[in-house]
């Protein structure tokens, strides 16, 4: 018996998008407090208890999403919900990023791949950085989005073939 595996560029962006909304839930899961902090940095005009209520819940949903577009489990909600995050997030740099805020963008920390802030220097910092974070959220909002109408497009059997 022969087993085929082929990979296609659709399912390779689904892992891409999976993968990053892990990622990026992760650390802020390992310290809630930090991830208040970083909510504070960014100096949105939201009550205390809203940005707290963000800081607990966001994590999970960033997690939950990332491993229900891995999976394929309930793929329609979870697409969207990652466009939604993505536009939240990148309102939220956009108007960090032009108020001219130095601050970090709070997720895709480099120390979980093993990587020290010393170690990666210039591009750690740029990797970080708020302008970085806000064209990374555009992509992944746009990523999620395509994956989105692709899956709105195609039947129920076609997108079982095409997302993998």
């Amino acid at each position: 018996m022969k087993i085929a595996f082929e990979v296609g560029w659709k399912t390779s962006l689904r892992w891409l998008v999976a993968l990053l909304l892990v990622w990026a839930a992760l650390p802020k899961l390992g310290n809630l407090q930090e991830f208040y902090g970083d909510l504070l940095a960014y100096r949105l005009p939201l009550p205390d208890l809203l940005l707290r209520s963000i800081a607990m819940t966001l994590p999970w949903l960033e997690l939950l999403c990332g491993l229900m577009v891995a999976a394929r489990v309930w793929l329609r909600p979870a697409l969207a919900l990652a466009s939604m995050l993505s536009a939240a997030f990148a309102m939220a740099t956009g108007q960090a990023w032009a108020r001219g805020l130095d601050i970090s963008c709070g997720c895709l920390k480099l120390s979980l791949l093993g990587l020290s802030a010393e170690a990666t220097g210039a591009w750690g910092r740029l990797f970080d950085s708020v302008g970085f974070a806000f064209f990374r959220a555009l992509l992944l909002g746009a990523a999620a989005l395509y994956l989105l109408r692709q899956k709105v497009e195609m039947s129920g059997e076609e997108w079982t073939r095409a997302a993998g």
